[in-house]
């Protein structure tokens, strides 16, 4: 199990849900890796749960270019460089109609998932050309592809990431990094539960029953599944795999 073997990682979300699963799957194939997020106390809990001495936590914020570099010097300075970088951290923002959706949730929404990567690309570049090559890897969703109501700013942000992605790699092919976007269907995580709370009403109890219904193998994914995807854009196995649209989600959006 050393598919990346002297490599490190940073993972932006990284406290919990995909991108903790992200990071066992890294660890268990050797890598060193630097999870991201905002509360130091769910970094320390994913920290004592993975229980792993190539493991290791940086408090940053993913929309502030400084928190960005800082993490890339962290990893550097630990671990002698940076290989991947999987910018995951997201937010799902307001449940609401367009017309009634307030501008300030909708800038932080944009600011975590469309900037956030743009910041983090910025500041893993320098690093990945002095490795002489790397994988970007950015977290958008079944939404970065299909229109969904009621989630219009997530949905823009996660096409937005899609156009980033694939001009990243042309531009970086030849520094030999290679990015690709994971497109997910809704996952067994902290944000669908927040998701479903929010499209629960009178007329409409089981959400994620109806979510479920939609999805042609009728189950959310489990958080791992979509790590090994992760994993493969990550390692050598996908080494002339570039500006690629991975869709993981259960046939929703064949």
């Amino acid at each position: 199990m050393d598919k990346l073997e002297g490599k490190v990682a940073i993972i932006t979300g990284g406290a919990r849900g995909i991108g903790r699963a992200a990071a066992k799957q890294f660890l268990a194939e050797g890598a060193e890796v630097l999870i991201m997020d905002l509360e130091e106390e769910s970094l320390i809990r994913a920290c004592e749960e993975i229980a792993s001495n190539k493991l290791s936590y940086f408090v940053g914020d993913v929309t502030k270019s400084k928190d960005n570099h800082d993490a890339v010097a962290t990893a550097e300075e630990r671990y002698g460089g940076l290989d991947i970088f999987l910018a995951n951290a997201g937010v799902a923002g307001d449940i609401t109609a367009i017309e009634e959706y307030d501008e300030d949730q909708f800038d932080h929404v944009m600011a975590v998932n469309a900037k956030g990567p743009f910041l983090g690309l910025q500041s893993a570049i320098p690093a990945m050309k002095l490795r002489g090559g790397g994988s970007f890897i950015i977290t958008s969703s079944t939404a970065g592809v299909m229109g969904t109501p009621s989630i219009a700013p997530y949905g823009m942000s996660k096409h937005a990431v899609i156009g980033l992605m694939k001009s990243a790699a042309k531009e970086c092919a030849p520094m030999n990094i290679r990015v690709n976007t994971v497109n997910p269907a809704p996952v067994e995580t902290d944000m669908m539960r927040l998701l479903e709370d929010g499209l629960t009403t009178e007329d409409k109890k089981d959400v994620k029953g109806d979510i479920e219904s939609n999805i042609p193998l009728g189950r959310y994914a489990q958080p791992e599944e979509i790590a090994k995807l992760m994993l493969f854009l990550a390692s050598e196995d996908s080494s002339f795999i570039t500006g690629s649209v991975y869709m993981a989600d259960g046939g929703s959006s064949s």
